[in-house]
């Protein structure tokens, strides 16, 4: 498989990751919220982000980061059948945080590396 087409896998799976951290996001053991899906963002982002600039070019370092923040925003606020499926309380914020901010560090890490193309 060439680059590109992994790439393209790598976009597939963000988006997949995106709509099951969103979907789970509102998980409750009993009344207490767990939001597990926060520690999978916080870990799996940044991981797109450096296998991204791994396998074309670090300029293509941001396109994880964008179409997840992209799918977080419109299918949380514009779900299917226009439902809100964004929760609206500390847990999202927390998603968004979670998931945005690691990979931002990991895409300046990975634009940051002198000598790479």
């Amino acid at each position: 498989m060439t680059r590109n087409g992994l790439l393209v896998l790598l976009l597939v799976d963000t988006i997949l990751l995106a709509i099951l951290e969103l979907f789970f996001l509102p998980l409750r053991a009993g009344t207490v919220p767990i939001p597990v899906t926060v520690l999978v963002a916080i870990f799996t982002t940044p991981l797109l982000v450096v296998q991204a600039s791994k396998l074309v070019h670090r300029r293509a370092a941001f396109a994880p980061l964008a179409l997840w923040v992209v799918t977080i925003v419109v299918l949380g606020l514009m779900g299917p059948g226009g439902d809100l499926v964004l929760v609206q309380d500390w847990r999202a914020l927390l998603l968004i945080a979670g998931g945005a901010l690691p990979a931002a560090f990991a895409l300046g890490g990975s634009l940051a590396i002198p000598g790479r193309k």
